[in-house]
């Protein structure tokens, strides 16, 4: 009988080109990372039990899931909204296994969960012309009035269903990209593709 051995590896393994892209003089102005090893769950209240749902998860994570298009930063993960009584639970895979089982235990009866954790790739976009970058595949307003820090949508990018949130500011906007992972890969060079006239920072980060 045949062993298998079944390897967990990044659906950008082969488009993800670490390094300096396009204009090379200057600060680059987009930096652009896949976040790995992440834990990506999906939680789904049952009818009714919206209100109990998110008392359990407040009581998890220290803040109450969002009910309208946000992304809001809890004890150990972050929380998306991902549409009417639902969101998902973002967290480093090394957080994973304790929280996710302390999440369905909180939620047992009330809410129905989906791993998506291999089956999404989340992909981080920063640096001071990442909006103009974003602008030129993306419909949404992404004016600071529009779309402040802490704003999630679910949208559609270049034909592909994705979740997209602004992470807090660091010295320029951050954006983040969740995407199926069978996307990424298109979507990756639609994104580096975009980002070349500015400058472009290419890498992997482990952290989110």
């Amino acid at each position: 009988m045949l062993d298998f051995s079944w390897n967990t590896r990044s659906p950008l393994q082969k488009a993800l080109v670490a390094g300096r892209h396009g204009v090379a003089n200057g600060q680059a102005g987009v930096t652009l990372e896949e976040v790995g090893e992440i834990e990506l769950i999906q939680v789904m209240s049952r009818r009714g039990c919206w209100a109990e749902t998110g008392k359990a998860a407040k009581k998890l994570f220290g803040i109450e899931p969002p009910s309208t298009p946000k992304a809001v930063v809890g004890k150990g993960a972050t929380l998306i909204w991902s549409g009417p009584d639902q969101f998902m639970v973002l967290a480093l895979k090394s957080q994973g296994a304790e929280q996710q089982y302390k999440l369905r235990k909180a939620v047992s009866g009330i809410a129905s969960l989906s791993d998506q954790s291999d089956g999404r790739c989340l992909i981080r976009i920063s640096g001071p012309r990442a909006r103009d970058a974003l602008a030129k595949f993306s419909s949404l307003d992404l004016h600071d009035a529009a779309f402040a820090a802490g704003t999630a949508a679910t949208t559609s990018i270049n034909h592909t269903s994705v979740n997209l949130w602004r992470g807090a500011d660091e010295a320029a906007p951050v954006y983040y990209v969740l995407v199926f992972s069978s996307f990424a890969d298109s979507l990756w060079h639609t994104m580096v593709d975009s980002s070349l006239e500015y400058g472009v920072e290419v890498g992997r980060l482990h952290a989110i």
